[in-house]
């Protein structure tokens, strides 16, 4: 079992869109099985890879039906709006409410080469909507109000400063 070690909130590789695969072979499945151990260990219900430091399109979850790995994902849908807590193995420890669609329709494909299609809601639909963001470049505090992100911010500075500073109370993070 290797793990990763997950990159944190200032990291410019998270906020760089990721390159897509064109040839699934071994390293790409172990690249995966790794994702994998590290999203475990961490723990989280979802990994993408630009969070452990690859620029490629490939994320990993978990919703307690086993690990799925998902390459060059792409989201072709979204309806509805759901508010939710959500949190991120990038941002420890922090967790806002935050709306996105309910409902996305998820495109790409599995380790074996066939095309997936997921129509997916709530929680499910959230973890392919964070995920994809993450490979987009795009990190959790970006969906905040202004509001919230001034807070986010001043928490993430004190963070990087060793400053004390109060942290709310997170929940599984994505």
């Amino acid at each position: 079992m290797t793990t990763f070690s997950i990159r944190q909130y200032g990291d410019p590789v998270l906020r760089q869109a990721t390159r897509e695969i064109e040839e699934i072979d071994a390293r790409v499945a172990r690249l995966a099985e790794d994702m994998i151990d590290t999203m475990h260990a961490a723990p989280g219900v979802g990994l993408a890879a630009n969070q452990v430091g690859v620029q490629r399109r490939l994320f990993v979850y978990d919703i307690g039906e086993g690990p799925k790995v998902v390459l060059n994902p792409r989201i072709v849908e979204s309806s509805g709006e759901w508010t939710f807590e959500e949190g991120c193995l990038s941002v420890p420890g922090l967790s806002w409410p935050i709306v996105r669609p309910n409902q996305v329709h998820l495109v790409g494909i599995d380790l074996d080469g066939n095309e997936l299609s997921i129509e997916a809601s709530e929680y499910e639909g959230r973890v392919f909507q964070h995920e994809v963001d993450h490979l987009d470049g795009t990190l959790l505090v970006e969906r905040l109000d202004d509001d919230q992100r001034k807070e986010a911010k001043a928490i993430l500075r004190a963070r990087a400063l060793q400053l004390p500073a109060a942290d709310p109370d997170g929940l599984p993070t994505l």
